[in-house]
């Protein structure tokens, strides 16, 4: 199998999400927020119709098949792709996690549930799956900055430096 990172993190990362997820709606959906550090970090059940800082509100239907798109494309890029660094794999996964993760809330729900909130600072409230793609885009930058030898772009001969 091509880029083992890839799917070992795409699915823990997808799995840690909807475990989470899932506990989120059992315990803070029925009842208050738990304050973990008063006035700075609480966990908070939010049903999110849009995307990050809810950008494009009430777009659920539209979202869920960006999420989809952006799964299908990295599943690809992973499955063709003979080239990919391990800060490349990480990267890509943990950004199909997120996509995943989300993607499969808008599907089954018509929004995604978020819970991490950071009061202090006024944060919108987030998820693991919102996690898992900044940290993706961290590891991304991080390999680029690693550099890497030439590689063939999949479908391509054209050769990157």
């Amino acid at each position: 199998m091509k880029n083992k990172g890839f799917w070992l993190v795409g699915i823990l990362g997808t799995a840690l999400d909807q475990l989470s997820k899932r506990w989120a709606v059992e315990r803070l959906l029925p009842g208050p927020e738990i304050q973990l550090w008063p006035g700075v970090f609480h966990l908070t059940y939010v049903e999110n119709t849009g995307a990050a800082w809810s950008l494009f509100a009430d777009s659920a239907e539209f979202l869920k098949w960006v999420s989809l798109g952006v799964a299908i494309a990295l599943a690809l890029l992973a499955l063709r792709s003979s080239s990919l660094n391990l800060w490349e794999q990480v990267g890509y996964g943990l950004i199909w996690a997120g996509a995943v993760g989300n993607g499969v809330d808008r599907f089954l729900n018509g929004y995604v549930v978020d819970f991490f909130n950071f009061v202090w600072i006024g944060f919108p409230v987030f998820n693991v799956a919102d996690v898992a793609i900044n940290l993706g885009v961290v590891c991304l930058v991080i390999g680029l900055w690693q550099g890497s030898p030439k590689k063939t772009v999949p479908g391509s001969l054209r050769k990157f430096d």
